[in-house]
């Protein structure tokens, strides 16, 4: 067994590593502060629900502020590309390294055409490469109008209701065939031959790849991006087996990789990345999204951080305990509050739906999220926080909002943006 950390130390490894254990950046995030970010995230994941802002930008935002999400657009969609989309931790943008070793673990089925009839499958994918195989990336509708197919619409499966063409295609996605070019505004795939969208792709199999080195690499990188945790924690970050995930973290311990540890109050085995840092101290600030890599894996979360976190989008209104959206608050080495967002875009504020703090939330927790707000609708565009009456945290939250009536201060965010004042 290697060194005994305390829960302490181990939460500002996990911190560092993630890029949330200081400050952000003084002045414009730069594409190249964009682009390191991802590279020490590895990933982001892709979800539809926009209540806020797509999933994707929001771990960004947690870690730079006031960007620019027109950098993530060319990052995914021009030549080299730094992020493109494959299933990873459920749909996601990977680093293009990545994707090659990916595409030799995928074992997801259910998202595309598995189920279809065999024969239809394979004529309608054959019509689907020969058209893409034309040049110009297309969406589904597009392909749809090209091929001429016409069917009924299927509307008993909400929000999976896809046609023929579609469900084809993402069972090219799934195998590797096909892959996304870039998104539309409306955020469609635009999908295109994947030669075409990974530079000297030559298709990932053959006899010399190997699979057990894939693995490998796969759970270097999320020890890296976790810097310290278990078996599962690692296995979990990219969604790959956990049995092979757990031949992998030996072959790493046994080169020097990855370190035994113990850590107080985490009565699992512990791993910790040889080049993970270990700050004196944590003082960042961050609002995460419901997705964000740091809140992956919840049993993780709860052992590391003592908060337990569910999402309840699915729940029934009448049975959730937090609200619809929530967003877990980050301040210094402890999530310390959660609060429910949305972004209400028609009347230009930015709605606390609810706010709700720990059991040991610090003094300033109020202060230091009211804060977070502002900075969070200055990057949406918005123009007011909004605070409403729910939740044991919002009384102090509305007081923290309104102080500032004359100019608020951005604690620890170097800049000033207009104050707002709460509903009463």
């Amino acid at each position: 067994m290697g060194a005994s950390l305390s829960l302490n130390q181990a939460r500002r490894i996990a911190l560092a590593a993630q890029g949330l254990d200081k400050g952000r950046p003084a002045g414009p995030v730069t594409a190249r502060a964009v682009g390191r970010t991802f590279d020490r995230l590895h990933l982001v994941q892709i979800d539809s629900v926009n209540v806020v802002a797509r999933s994707h930008y929001l771990p960004f935002f947690s870690r730079l502020g006031n960007y620019d999400r027109g950098i993530l657009h060319r990052m995914a969609s021009s030549h080299p590309r730094r992020m493109t989309e494959y299933w990873a931790h459920e749909a996601s943008f990977i680093r293009p390294d990545h994707f090659p070793d990916l595409l030799l673990w995928q074992n997801r089925k259910w998202v595309g055409a598995s189920g279809m009839d065999p024969e239809l499958r394979t004529g309608v994918a054959a019509k689907v490469l020969e058209e893409l195989a034309k040049g110009k990336p297309l969406t589904a509708a597009e392909l749809t109008a090209r091929l001429g197919h016409v069917e009924d619409r299927q509307r008993d499966q909400w929000g999976w209701n896809w046609n023929t063409v579609k469900r084809v295609l993402e069972h090219l996605f799934e195998e590797g065939l096909v892959s996304a070019a870039s998104r539309t505004e409306q955020f469609e795939r635009r999908y295109a031959l994947t030669a075409r969208v990974y530079s000297g792709f030559d298709g990932g199999g053959g006899a010399e790849a190997d699979p057990a080195a894939a693995m490998e690499r796969l759970i270097d990188a999320a020890a890296r991006a976790h810097g310290i945790g278990t078996v599962r924690c690692f296995a979990d970050y990219f969604r790959t087996p956990l049995k092979a995930a757990a031949i992998a973290v030996q072959h790493l311990v046994e080169d020097g990789t990855l370190e035994p540890v113990s850590v107080r109050g985490w009565d699992r085995a512990v791993y910790r990345h040889v080049d993970a840092r270990l700050p004196r101290t944590a003082t960042g600030r961050a609002l995460l999204s419901p997705f964000d890599s740091l809140v992956f894996e919840r049993r993780r979360l709860e052992e590391l951080f003592g908060f337990h976190y569910r999402i309840e989008i699915y729940t029934p209104e009448a049975k959730r305990r937090f609200g619809y959206y929530v967003l877990p608050f980050l301040l210094r080495d402890g999530i310390v509050a959660r609060v429910d967002l949305k972004a209400d875009r028609a009347s230009g504020l930015l709605l606390a739906r609810a706010a709700h703090a720990e059991p040991d939330a610090p003094a300033d927790t109020a202060v230091e999220l009211a804060a977070e707000l502002h900075l969070m609708a200055d990057w949406l565009g918005l123009d007011r926080v909004v605070v409403l009456p729910s939740g044991d945290l919002a009384p102090a939250l509305a007081a923290a909002v309104a102080a500032g009536e004359a100019g608020y201060p951005l604690l620890g965010n170097r800049r000033n943006v207009p104050c707002v004042s709460p509903v009463d």
